[in-house]
């Protein structure tokens, strides 16, 4: 059994997806849409995962939260939050472009942050 599977079948997680699913059905707005919810493990396996970055201020707007950590839909103002990502990598990475946009798809086909 892989971890996913381990994980998907405990009780907290279980409960925790059926409270979200209720709350849905009750009427509340709850990002990131249903068809995105656990969206980067569509397209990375598990293990295959090398970083995890955790974020404080998770998004709460339409079109922001898609399933792609910091990453935003286009046409979304760019979050502060990824502001101060762009700013670290260009303060780090020889050469880095700050995108003028904050959908990171292609950062995430390009395997660096799913």
């Amino acid at each position: 059994m892989t971890y996913w599977q381990l994980r998907s079948n405990s009780p907290t997680f279980v409960n925790t997806l059926a409270t979200v699913a209720s709350e849905r059905q009750s009427g509340v707005t709850i990002y990131p849409p249903q068809k995105d919810v656990f969206n980067a493990f569509r397209f990375t396996e598990l293990n295959d995962v090398k970083v995890v970055i955790l974020g404080q201020d998770p998004y709460h707007g339409p079109n922001q939260a898609h399933g792609l950590a910091f990453s935003v839909q286009p046409g979304i103002a760019t979050p502060p939050s990824l502001l101060n990502m762009y700013k670290e990598l260009e303060g780090t990475i020889p050469g880095f472009t700050r995108p003028n946009h904050g959908y990171l798809e292609s950062w995430r086909a390009r395997e660096c942050c799913s």
